[in-house]
């Protein structure tokens, strides 16, 4: 989809989208190029684009690419639809907590690791922010506002611990 929104701004060649998506989306996992032309494939195979004519250009043909109609109601409805709320009620912190616990286990010292590891990485999003532009300062509070809900949620589980041991091991 985001490779679509940036066609519906202006029609573009792969390796211009390419460029696009990682300087605003890619932070530190660059789109391959692979994987920009399958998808041109698709959406042009789907009726969401269209492929001009190949132009010469420094290195093998290019195709510049456009949005059609059926491609910007997509995006439409894609940007008015609210994302999936996270994160989900299962998640890995959680359920090394309760396995830790089953299998007798000292969950305290994996959360205590975990809060450790969670600090390190809050640590290097505030350097983000600090030495970043705005996308990146942006990216980097997100980043760290979840880390602080999963911080807060270790210390609510520790103070659980006794009650959460006595509920699995009856299980």
């Amino acid at each position: 989809m985001t490779l679509l929104g940036l066609l519906e701004r202006e029609p573009s060649h792969g390796y211009d989208l390419k460029r696009d998506y990682d300087m605003y989306f890619g932070r530190g996992k660059p789109l391959p190029y692979g994987q920009v032309y399958a998808t041109l494939a698709r959406l042009a195979r789907d009726g969401k684009a269209v492929a001009g004519e190949a132009e010469p250009g420094d290195g093998p043909d290019r195709k510049r690419y456009a949005i059609t109609p059926a491609g910007a109601a997509e995006v439409e409805a894609w940007l008015t639809q609210p994302a999936e709320p996270e994160p989900h009620l299962q998640t890995v912190l959680f359920a090394k907590v309760v396995l830790a616990l089953m299998l007798g286990r000292p969950a305290g010292r994996y959360l205590d690791v975990q809060r450790a590891a969670h600090l390190r990485r809050m640590r290097e999003l505030t350097e983000v922010k600090r030495a970043g532009p705005l996308m990146d300062t942006l990216l980097a509070d997100y980043g760290r506002f979840h880390l602080e809900a999963d911080l807060h949620w270790m210390d609510t589980t520790v103070a659980r611990l006794g009650e959460l041991a006595e509920m699995v091991g009856a299980a």
